[in-house]
């Protein structure tokens, strides 16, 4: 489950961290790794760990005043000063230079990673990876940068620091101010990992999201990457599938837009579906008995209802992109199991999702 201690070491490969490595890698770099050791088929990478992002931003200010206490006395109710103090800390992250240790550490990961899977100029998703985030009490989904097909190690370096500017998007700032979250515990990491050829992709719940029901597994798909599912560029097919008799509900949707590699080699365009694609489900049955078998060993292992996003590569391969805890019902879970009731048998039924008995 990883050291519980904090690194200074500026890199650490998937296969060294688990969930207890959160402090070092972020809840996006510990899930991963997580899913490795529990024998999940993920693509290969590593972190650039939270000790990387101190050492640079550390020591960076914004009119005279260190970083997390210039953000930390925001309010978040002045959206204009909000959004200009944003931009200036985005811009003076950006552009930070590099301790040379953290260059050389990042940039020979990223040779090893290339030797790894035998592909110099290997392509990458390069994605942040708050500490903060994808905790069972906060998501932080969504409101750090990620970016795909990224090529060669200077440009990795490029993208590594902006997913540490976007730690201070103006929408990430208001969720920490709103929520209360201190800035000076927060830390940044970013997951570089080989960028899977998606054939479909998309997002799964072990619970339905809908009603909370936790006897069924819910499964978003669509062709190409799963961007095109998460950022809502497109409909997608829904299948929602029985955990006890494996019984499948279909909803096929006409899928008109999807999210491809760019031929130039570097990021992501969105295009039209090929005619003869955009009727078609975009994963098979046999896909779809794997992908739930697959969700209900990650549910096993974690403990909880999981939010997991998936790809399937062009030659059928399964892999898991990211795996965290489900929210919002978990959410509503809690707060049924804490209120308080008139009588004690109350409780039974909130627990069950009922109506309390008349009184009269």
């Amino acid at each position: 489950m990883g050291t519980q201690m904090t690194t200074t070491r500026p890199v650490l490969h998937f296969s060294e961290v688990g969930l207890g490595d959160v402090p070092d890698v972020g809840g996006k770099g510990a899930s991963l790794g997580e899913l490795l050791r529990a024998g999940i088929q993920v693509p290969t990478g590593f972190s650039v760990t939270t000790a990387a992002f101190r050492e640079v931003v550390e020591h960076l200010t914004v009119s005279g005043e260190p970083i997390p206490a210039r953000v930390g006395a925001l309010d978040p109710a002045d959206a204009g000063t909000l959004a200009e103090v944003a931009a200036t800390v985005r811009q003076v992250v950006e552009s930070a230079p590099l301790p040379p240790e953290v260059a050389d550490a990042v940039k020979a990961a990223y040779a090893a990673l290339c030797e790894e899977c035998g592909q110099p100029d290997l392509p990458v998703a390069v994605r942040s990876s708050a500490t903060s985030e994808d905790s069972a009490e906060a998501s932080f989904a969504g409101l750090q940068d990620t970016y795909l097909w990224v090529h060669g190690a200077d440009s990795v370096l490029e993208h590594v620091r902006r997913c540490w500017a976007s730690l201070y998007s103006v929408e990430s700032v208001t969720y920490r101010l709103r929520r209360g979250i201190p800035e000076d515990d927060l830390g940044m990491a970013v997951v570089v990992q080989r960028m899977v050829g998606a054939r479909s992709s998309g997002v799964m719940f072990t619970r339905s999201p809908l009603s909370g029901d936790k006897s069924v597994v819910a499964i978003d798909a669509s062709w190409g990457l799963g961007s095109a599912v998460v950022s809502g560029d497109v409909t997608p097919d829904s299948f929602v599938v029985s955990k006890v008799t494996g019984d499948v509900k279909r909803t096929v949707a006409t899928k008109t837009r999807w999210h491809r590699p760019d031929p130039s080699g570097h990021g992501v365009v969105e295009t039209d579906v090929p005619a003869d694609l955009q009727d078609r489900p975009s994963v098979s049955d046999s896909e779809i008995a794997e992908l739930v078998a697959i969700a209900r060993k990650v549910e096993a292992h974690y403990g909880s209802p999981q939010d997991i996003e998936w790809a399937v590569a062009e030659g059928g391969d399964v892999f898991l992109l990211q795996s965290r805890p489900e929210t919002v019902w978990a959410a509503m879970d809690a707060a049924r199991k804490a209120a308080p009731t008139a009588r004690p048998f109350d409780h039974v039924f909130n627990l069950l999702g009922g109506k309390r008995p008349s009184e009269g």
